[in-house]
């Protein structure tokens, strides 16, 4: 019966008869491979080719109707070249994928790892390439960069550290536009910070808390420390946990913090407003300082940035092109009335700017790049 359904819907959409759904089950089954079989059977199957049902059709012979379907398949196949990349785009109401053929004359290169260390005497460090080893020392905390695209904070005895509360240092992590980088933190917390990001912390951890300050996104690992709550500040909101897995997306051009639980626990607080979030759900701080809680998240789309992707699950094409300007620090602008719909896509970050826009334009948006600029027409 798969086999059958598979088939058939290679037909109809070979036919031009597919409809919205159709066409969005077939891309989802394109994307996975699972389609690749039956369209090569479309050129070499003549019970693919032998449709007389259109009036067109009758006057044909079958060689004519095999060129006919592997014209058809040619753009199939071209379509299925670019989700061989792992994305696909689709805006409804839409009845098939266009490609254009749009040149690129000046290419953007996507963002790597590379950030800056602020010392706490304001001395700043460049954390892009070089080789790994000591970068510094802060109070009786070593700094160790252990590998290209993350850095490490090894403190010294819980005793020394106790006497050297009083002198307690703070450094600075930050990442420009197009750039990314991954901190382990002086409790053995994880870090990932996002392109154009920051994280602000204490060399030792030496109070009854464990306070950082960030900027942008940053993805959370916690160290557990019962004793001691992980406390994260941005702008007016404050996440305080023991030990978890978390995500907040505090950049200021998105209209919310967004805060998302992917493992244990977490208070999000503004003010006298208090949410608890579980995992799966994501709290959302918005510009009137109005916090609300949804359930309806996709996991994957929120962390993708941490695993190398662009994700896009009903996202605005606004969305996009914000990201898409932070990791290729580029300024986009828009020209003519931005139409509204709701885009879906999955694509590496490590490919230039032009393949991801190319692949856009599958969704029937058209990109210029002028003047170091990328003009949304």
């Amino acid at each position: 019966m798969e086999e059958a359904y598979y088939r058939q819907l290679v037909k109809r959409y070979l036919d031009k008869q597919v409809s919205d759904d159709e066409l969005e089950v077939f891309a989802h089954l394109l994307n996975e491979g699972k389609l690749d079989k039956y369209l090569a059977e479309a050129m070499s199957n003549d019970d693919f080719v032998s449709d007389t049902s259109s009036a067109d059709n009758k006057a044909l012979p079958p060689t004519i109707l095999k060129k006919r379907y592997w014209l058809n398949y040619a753009a199939a196949a071209s379509i299925l070249l670019c989700l061989s990349v792992g994305f696909y785009f689709y805006r409804r109401p839409q009845k098939q994928y266009l490609v254009k053929n749009n040149i690129i004359k000046n290419d953007f290169l996507p963002g790597s790892n590379k950030a800056v260390l602020t010392l706490a005497n304001g001395s700043k460090l460049s954390l892009t390439g070089g080789n790994k080893g000591l970068l510094a020392r802060q109070g009786i905390t070593a700094i160790n960069k252990k590998e290209e695209g993350r850095v490490e904070y090894r403190p010294g005895t819980e005793a020394l550290a106790a006497n050297q509360a009083a002198a307690t240092l703070y450094n600075t992590v930050s990442t420009p536009k197009g750039g990314q980088y991954q901190v382990v933190l002086p409790d053995g917390t994880r870090v990932w910070l996002n392109t154009a990001s920051s994280i602000r912390f204490p060399t030792t951890f030496t109070g009854n808390d464990r306070q950082v300050e960030i900027s942008g996104e940053v993805y959370f690992e916690v160290a557990k420390n019962k004793n001691k709550p992980f406390i994260v500040t941005s702008g007016n909101q404050k996440v305080t946990v023991l030990g978890t897995h978390f995500d907040i997306n505090a950049y200021q051009d998105e209209g919310a913090v967004k805060t998302t639980l992917l493992e244990g626990s977490v208070k999000v607080s503004n003010g006298n407003n208090i949410v608890l979030l579980k995992p799966g759900e994501q709290s959302q701080l918005s510009t009137e300082n109005k916090l609300t809680v949804s359930d309806d998240i996709d996991m994957d789309e929120v962390v993708a940035w941490k695993n190398g992707f662009f994700q896009f699950n009903k996202a605005d094409i606004q969305t996009i092109m914000n990201q898409i300007s932070r990791w290729y620090d580029v300024e986009v602008k828009y020209e003519g009335q931005v139409q509204p719909g709701h885009y879906y896509g999955k694509i590496s970050r490590n490919v230039n700017a032009s393949k991801v826009l190319k692949v856009l334009e599958l969704s029937g948006m058209h990109f210029t790049i002028e003047g170091g600029k990328i003009i949304v027409k």
